[in-house]
């Protein structure tokens, strides 16, 4: 109480009740992050922020192109990267990474709509025509597409990487070791 008196009072600083408490740090959230004895994480409610404006970036139904919606998604993921990246674990990137990956796909797959479109751009990116016509005229919705072996064969990591989509761990590791990721 006498701290609050001396913040108003004296420093002449508001105080939020809401956001001011005391508790021991490793309960406590700072800037999004949380504290526990040596280690720093990334709070829970940062990482569902980030899932969260990811979903936004590559929603299906969002009317830009591929180039832009990556541009994007590129600037998000690396300026939160930059931030966070103090308090980020190898497995939690790398489960990240895959994440969006299959965001991407669901988007472009989306975006291809009509099935003789969808055998067209599978052809081009090197599927067998015998395995396109059952890929192409599939009733399963694009979120469970995403993970089909031919889609993830046609759109592969090194593919997606060549347009333009972000790696949470190339980033980490490079932070970390200073050396471009090969993984």
């Amino acid at each position: 109480m006498e701290i609050r008196r001396y913040v108003e009072c004296k420093l002449k600083l508001l105080v939020n009740d809401d956001k001011t408490r005391v508790s021991p740090l490793g309960k406590c959230e700072f800037l999004g992050f949380n504290v526990a004895g040596k280690r720093i994480r990334a709070s829970e409610k940062s990482l569902k922020r980030f899932k969260l404006r990811v979903k936004e970036l590559t929603s299906r139904s969002l009317g830009v192109s591929m180039e832009v919606r990556l541009s994007k998604l590129r600037s998000y993921c690396v300026g939160w990267f930059h931030y966070f990246k103090p308090g980020l674990l190898f497995k939690d990137t790398r489960a990240w990474d895959g994440w969006i990956r299959r965001r991407v796909r669901l988007c472009y797959w989306k975006m291809w709509k009509l099935p003789r479109m969808r055998r067209r751009m599978l052809l081009g990116l090197g599927v067998e025509p015998s395995a396109v016509k059952l890929a192409s005229r599939s009733r399963k919705g694009y979120w469970r597409l995403s993970m089909n072996s031919l889609v993830r064969y046609a759109l592969s990591n090194s593919w997606l990487e060549k347009q333009g989509v972000p790696s949470l761990y190339k980033l980490l590791i490079f932070f970390r070791n200073g050396v471009q990721a090969n993984a």
